[in-house]
């Protein structure tokens, strides 16, 4: 079996099992956050917090909820990391310095897990267990809370209230992300992936020197990297590394559990709003894009001329032999079209067009499927943006699952798709410019330009993962792409917030005859059309001038 075809036959195997997956799963979220049954476990927890779960919130006290439960963690994982040298299963491992300390605890409380130091020689055990692996469950429920609070506002009317956060946040927590991790923890142990507490082990020597491998709780932590769109790495070499990810199932399996929630959310908002139909909509979408961006980025990795390219099958530098090229293809976009940002092989090794193709993935927005409800919420504004554009055409007020999206909702949409750019161009732009911060490229040129972007184009999109060859262990980079992650994961979330409040408090509209049909093919490929045009004149200079110059050099 050649390699193209065997790249192939894992996506069809990925597209069925997903598939599979997407009506029960879809469902059953939809169950979680219509019930207004708590669980016993829940009941603690809220008592535990002092929080009402059956008082309905507005917006504004929705988005305080976020802010707040976000505030919280961001400080106790910046000081579990400034004490670790005295906590127990520390490893040995001194306590982190106070700006790697402050990025990172920005990083996994925001969804992103950028990290600019190594796993298996900075983090002990507590520190990954009761920090990292905590935020990872939680900061993807918050992502989901804050997708069904619009999805809330869609479908409800006459009223500004939007749910109840807290509820919301534990019920993620406790009834979709811990069982799922729970389960997928236990198919990685099975495959070979690691789990325990053990400490630094010799294993022999190694070019003079001696090498060392640690033990840790890898194979949990693995499961709800993957499930809830997190991405850090418990080693520097992340997916790659097989005590994460040991066997070619495992690699699939990991892809699977990555898009599996953003998929499946569609089909939650579909039953949620009462129409099915508009969720495949938003399915059809998130897909076709999908789809076509593996499709070209196995194009580049397969064509890419060169005896030895040709001899390995295709663009192999940077790529894991027991993955090859089919399967690393398919991770790479997968895990930039989410807010992932795990990788089983480096993208600053693929071909110059590749590393933009995963470049574009994020700058999309990571909306196809996206993160855990980061992806939801962005296509939804999306659409917002892609009626409005229709209503222009056709000469009437545009309307969108029975709303009418007026000045106020286009307004707040706008500044939605503007905040995230203007982060990436702008922290790119300064970094290129000031006279220290290009020291840490270790390329000159288009691709340590892409270095820089990619950089800034990850923690701005909550996405995590590097390009490689940029030294971000820097007091400037810490500093800035920690900001970038906050920014772009919380002031995107005051106006999908708000606009879920105006949402909700309209009166239904009306279908007529001239009421745009979203729930059709036309709709989907307008939707398509709108987010990559937007997308490309926004982006299109900084692009050029990376891994465009790079790739048709």
């Amino acid at each position: 079996m050649g390699p193209v075809l065997a790249g192939v036959l894992q996506l069809l195997a990925l597209i069925g099992a997903l598939a599979l997956a997407y009506i029960p799963l879809g469902n059953y979220m939809a169950k979680v956050f219509s019930s207004d049954k708590h669980l016993r476990v829940e009941k603690w927890i809220y008592k535990g917090i002092g929080a009402n779960p059956d008082a309905e919130m507005r917006w504004p006290a929705y988005l305080r909820g976020v802010l707040a439960f976000s505030a919280v963690s961001v400080l106790f994982l910046y000081l579990l990391q400034r004490i670790q040298g005295v906590l127990p299963l520390s490893m040995g491992f001194k306590a982190i310095d106070p700006a790697q300390a402050f990025n990172t605890a920005a990083s996994f409380v925001t969804n992103t897990n950028w990290q600019s130091y190594y796993g298996e020689q900075a983090m002990g055990h507590v520190v990954q267990t009761a920090g990292l692996a905590v935020q990872n469950f939680v900061s993807a429920a918050v992502g989901i809370a804050v997708a069904v609070a619009l999805v809330r506002g869609f479908a409800r009317s006459r009223t500004g209230e939007l749910g109840n956060f807290w509820s919301d946040l534990v019920r993620g927590t406790i009834r979709i992300l811990v069982p799922g991790a729970a389960v997928a923890a236990v198919v990685l142990v099975a495959c070979g992936a690691i789990q325990n507490f053990s400490g630094i082990h010799e294993v022999g020597q190694f070019m003079g020197g001696s090498q060392q491998w640690n033990g840790g709780a890898v194979a949990s932590q693995e499961a709800i990297k993957e499930f809830g769109t997190n991405g850090g790495g418990y080693f520097n070499a992340n997916s790659a590394h097989p005590f994460e990810n040991p066997t070619p199932f495992t690699n699939l399996f990991e892809i699977f559990l990555l898009l599996v929630i953003p998929f499946s959310l569609t089909r939650t908002f579909g039953v949620m709003v009462g129409s099915v139909k508009q969720g495949y909509a938003i399915l059809a979408t998130m897909a076709s894009i999908w789809v076509g961006f593996v499709a070209l980025m196995m194009w580049t990795e397969f064509a890419h001329h060169g005896p030895a390219l040709q001899l390995a099958g295709g663009a192999m530098e940077g790529k894991e032999v027991r993955f090859g090229v089919g399967s690393s293809s398919i991770f790479a976009v997968s895990t930039t079209l989410t807010s992932t940002g795990a990788v089983d092989s480096f993208h600053s090794s693929f071909t110059g067009l590749g590393g933009g193709i995963a470049m574009l993935s994020m700058m999309l927005g990571e909306i196809a499927p996206g993160g855990t409800g980061s992806g939801l919420y962005g296509i939804l504004i999306m659409a917002v943006i892609a009626v409005f554009i229709a209503g222009l055409m056709v000469g009437r007020t545009p309307e969108y699952l029975g709303k009418k999206i007026g000045a106020r909702e286009i307004k707040l949409a706008a500044i939605y798709i503007l905040i995230t750019p203007a982060l990436v161009l702008v922290f790119t732009a300064v970094s290129m410019a000031l006279p220290t911060p290009p020291h840490s490229m270790l390329n000159s040129g288009a691709h340590g330009f892409s270095e820089v972007l990619y950089a800034f184009t990850s923690a701005a999109n909550n996405n995590g993962s590097a390009f490689a060859g940029l030294n971000a262990n820097t007091d400037w980079y810490n500093t800035m792409t920690g900001f970038a992650m906050l920014f772009g994961r919380f002031l995107p979330m005051v106006f999908v917030l708000a606009l879920a409040g105006s949402l909700a408090e309209q009166k239904p509209v009306p279908v007529t005859a001239g009421t745009l049909r979203t729930e059709k093919p036309l709709f989907t490929g307008l939707l398509v059309g709108a987010i990559l045009i937007i997308t490309g004149l926004t982006y299109f200079p900084a692009l050029a001038l990376g891994p465009l110059a790079e790739g048709l050099a």
